[in-house]
């Protein structure tokens, strides 16, 4: 790992707007990869916008660029995966100083720092978006984590919306802020170093901004040319949730089939990538997801499927009932002490019961740890802590 020069504390923050202190809280953060320019260079456009109409906002708004040091260089990151940080190790104090030996540890540190200074002094909810693009090309989408108010706030926007896909990554900046109890959202403005993923995330941020109830709508002339902009004929259902991840290390010395781009249809079987070990076949029907066409990354490529409206429907009802809180009287099937949102289940009783069942409930996260399956929801599935302790 190469060591970190003695250099000068970043300046993260692009931009900070403040109208109504007692409203809602926006934060957006573009560049956590350094190779993927267009997020800051899209915030620094909308800033400009927002110099003239501050005194119209409802909120609080705040605009982050990333991984700063790796942007400079036009690297996705110099020691560590910036996005793959946030873990409670990192997060803890003992590790405070150890981060500091590498690029990407004061990075976190300097923007854990800001970012906590913002949400302690939030009265209201909290909104944050994560301005991300893609080595491959395709409509531009969002990500979100599996809570209620992350899906209220993604059906706003008339992108194609992936359910789940944090749940398959460790150590995310937006399921950390998720935890904390903000409501959170990832977007796929596009193509690395595209011009047109500038202008999507502009306009996605503009239309976070209203979205959030931050801005009206009656203050932005232009908000049906933003909406105009990302609409992609979504259909009637613009959720998808993510079933396979192809997890690679540069050993693996992947290499995605030319031609790929978001929502390709695939079938099982389909050869699609190639490694050390030879063809690579997608291991189910879907659509393929962010297949990777750069030298560095940790995710092959991910396989989804399009999400019926009854079953989101379904969802909603049963965690407004608090079905969840039942989950523990079913036979091996016990609560994790240390986290309520995690379920300890016996090898036995996951054969009995369909993995989607807990989906439906937002258990998305899990992981074995020998006979035992473990399963994890987010907090704050319905409420906010942000509304609460400040009204």
């Amino acid at each position: 790992m190469a060591k970190a020069a003695p250099v000068t504390e970043c300046s993260h923050l692009i931009g900070a707007f403040v109208g109504d202190s007692d409203g809602p809280t926006l934060i957006a953060v573009g560049s956590l990869h350094g190779n993927e320019p267009a997020g800051a260079l899209a915030l620094e456009e909308v800033a400009l916008r927002l110099d003239d109409i501050e005194e119209k906002l409802r909120g609080r708004v705040f605009f982050v660029a990333g991984n700063m040091r790796a942007l400079e260089k036009h690297v996705r990151f110099i020691d560590d995966d910036l996005n793959r940080a946030w873990t409670w190790k990192n997060m803890s104090s003992r590790a405070s100083v150890s981060l500091l030996d590498s690029i990407e540890g004061r990075e976190l540190t300097e923007l854990e720092r800001l970012l906590d200074s913002i949400l302690i002094t939030a009265r209201s909810e909290v909104y944050v978006v994560d301005l991300h693009s893609t080595s491959a090309g395709g409509v531009p989408f969002a990500t979100v984590g599996d809570t209620m108010r992350n899906r209220r706030f993604a059906k706003e926007f008339p992108v194609k919306t992936l359910l789940g896909i944090e749940e398959q990554l460790d150590g995310t900046m937006l399921e950390y802020l998720n935890n904390a109890g903000a409501v959170t959202l990832g977007f796929e403005g596009g193509k690395h170093d595209s011009p047109a993923t500038i202008e999507n995330h502009a306009a996605f941020v503009t239309l976070a901004l209203v979205n959030s109830g931050v801005l009206a709508a009656d203050d932005i002339p232009d908000i049906s040319d933003h909406y105009i902009r990302l609409a992609t004929g979504v259909g009637r259902s613009h959720f998808y949730e993510v079933l396979y991840r192809e997890a690679i290390t540069p050993e693996d010395r992947f290499r995605m089939n030319p031609g790929y781009i978001n929502f390709d249809p695939v079938e099982k079987g389909q050869i699609i990538a190639e490694n050390k070990g030879g063809p690579v076949m997608s291991p189910r029907d879907g659509v393929i997801l962010m297949p990777l066409y750069q030298e560095l990354g940790h995710d092959g490529f991910f396989i989804g499927r399009r999400i019926a409206p009854f079953w989101l429907t379904v969802s909603a009802v049963l965690r407004n009932l608090k079905v969840q809180r039942l989950m523990p009287l079913l036979p091996g099937v016990r609560r994790d002490p240390v986290d309520p949102e995690t379920l300890v289940i016996n090898t036995r009783v996951a054969r009995l019961f369909p993995l989607q069942i807990f989906h439906l409930l937002g258990y998305r996260k899990r992981r074995w740890s020998g006979a035992k399956l473990i399963v994890s929801r987010r907090k704050h599935d319905t409420t906010s802590p942000f509304v609460t302790y400040g009204r």
